[in-house]
This record gives C-alpha cells, sequence and structure tokens, in this order.
C-alpha cells in the first residue's frame, strides 16, 4: 500500500494497484495528478513479446527509462534498438511504439511533464525529420561529482528537452543534509536499501520503490545498506540535479 508522507510526498511500489492493459501491454500508473502531483507523472510499462499498440502524446514531453529487456523503439516510424540503462525522449505529439522480440517482457519507467492523458492508437506515422537521437545510455553519460554522490544526466536540452530532465544518481551509505528542491519530482530506485524521509516521517524503500516529491518539500534519501543506492530521477521544470538548498533557507 502507498504511504503518505509529510507534505504530500508519497512512496508506492512500482507493480501497486491493477494495471491498464491494451493487448500485450501493461500499465501501471503509480504516481499523477489523481495522487496529488502538480504536473509530473510516473508509469510502469510492461511490453509483452510482439509490437505494442502506438502510444501518443499531444503536448507533454515524455522521458523513459529501460529496466529489463533488449527491443526496438520506434517513435514516428524510425526504429532505434534499446537495450537495459537507456533514456528514451519522446517529444511532444509525437507516436511511440516498442518490437519486443521476447520471450520475456520489456520493462521500463515513464515520465510525463506536463502530465496528460495518452492515446492508444493504430496509425501508421510517417518518419520524422532529422532530429538529434532521442536515445541516450548510461554508459555513454560522464559521471558529475556533487559532494560525496555522482548523477548522470540523460534526457535535458542538449538532447531537446527544454521542460525536463532526466537523470540517474548514485548515493553512497549514510544519509545527506535534509533539502528541498524548486521543481518538482519523481525518484525511481534501480538498486539498493533506504529509507525515504520527508520532514519528520519516513519510510524504507528498495529496488522499484516510485517516490513523489513535491516542489519545496524539504527531504532525504538515506542509504541504510553496506553498498550503493542508485536511483532515477526526473524533475519539471528542468534544471541540475546539483542545485539543491539547505532545510534552514526553506521561508
Amino acid at each position: 500500500m502507498a504511504v503518505e508522507l509529510e507534505g504530500g510526498c508519497r512512496v508506492s511500489t512500482m507493480h501497486e494497484g491493477d494495471p491498464h492493459v491494451f493487448g500485450s501491454l501493461k500499465i501501471w500508473n503509480q504516481i499523477g495528478r489523481a495522487g496529488g502531483a502538480q504536473a509530473i507523472s510516473m508509469r510502469i510499462l510492461e511490453f509483452g513479446p510482439g509490437t505494442s499498440p502506438g502510444l501518443r502524446n499531444r503536448e507533454s514531453d515524455e522521458v523513459i527509462y529501460v529496466l529489463e529487456g533488449d527491443c526496438t523503439v520506434c517513435i514516428d516510424g524510425v526504429g532505434y534498438d534499446v537495450s537495459p540503462e537507456s533514456g528514451v525522449y519522446l517529444r511532444p505529439g509525437q507516436t511511440l511504439s516498442v518490437k519486443n522480440p521476447g520471450p520475456d517482457f520489456v520493462r521500463v519507467v515513464s515520465s510525463q511533464c506536463p502530465e496528460e492523458t495518452f492515446e492508444i492508437t493504430n496509425e501508421s506515422v510517417a518518419p520524422a525529420s532529422v532530429q538529434p537521437s532521442p536515445i541516450v545510455k548510461l554508459s555513454d553519460r560522464r559521471a558529475l561529482p556533487t559532494a560525496d554522490r555522482w548523477y548522470r544526466v540523460l534526457v535535458d536540452d542538449e538532447i531537446g528537452s527544454e521542460q525536463v530532465t532526466q537523470f540517474v544518481g548514485s548515493i553512497p551509505p549514510g544519509r545527506a543534509p535534509d533539502h528541498f528542491h524548486e521543481y518538482e519530482e519523481v525518484l525511481f530506485i534501480l538498486r539498493g536499501e533506504g529509507r525515504m524521509w520527508a520532514g519528520d516521517t519516513n519510510t524504507p524503500i528498495g529496488p522499484g520503490s516510485c517516490i513523489y516529491l513535491p516542489k519545496r518539500q524539504v527531504h532525504c534519501v538515506e542509504n541504510t545498506g553496506a553498498g550503493e543506492l542508485r536511483l532515477l530521477g526526473v524533475f519539471y521544470p528542468a534544471g541540475s540535479p546539483a542545485v539543491r538548498y539547505e532545510a534552514a533557507d526553506q521561508r
């Protein structure tokens, strides 16, 4: 069951609740306006073997992170071979489908900024004009240090998005000072164990935890394990993951 923390912070698991099913595609909506978010969302999508129906946004930027499975991602009819630990940027108005050679699921985390209702479509789409590749491999991005941590930015204005930033961050054992941001943020725990703190409230987190952080909510991710805690983060509006404000600065 989802846990509500101070200030509207919310923590759930990736398969919490009943999924929406469209043939071999399953979608779990974990974060969105229905749960108190203002603009950002987080969905877990599982694509079964074969070719999925098309998913289209009208006006939002969408960023996707591949958790499991090799596949071909088709964006407006152009195919890209994609492997785990890759980010995908979907521009407003574009249509996405996934070709999964099987036999296992392809599992991804998706965030829309701002959140909107997506469409399922079987319409054919003409190839888009030439644009920067929408696929970014984590291994190709430089690790940027911040205090005793690092982060790697996957999707930002370099890829073409001026609204949203997607990154992967590493947190060592221990707890950093409480802080807040001037943006709305979602986190997905990729590996490790810890606790999510919002003000004086907290709850355990681990692989598959989905976290919503309202703008200016004082919070901290604590790594309670002996090794790395790694997370996927998406925030809106766009900016730098290194920018944060100490709790004492909040007005």
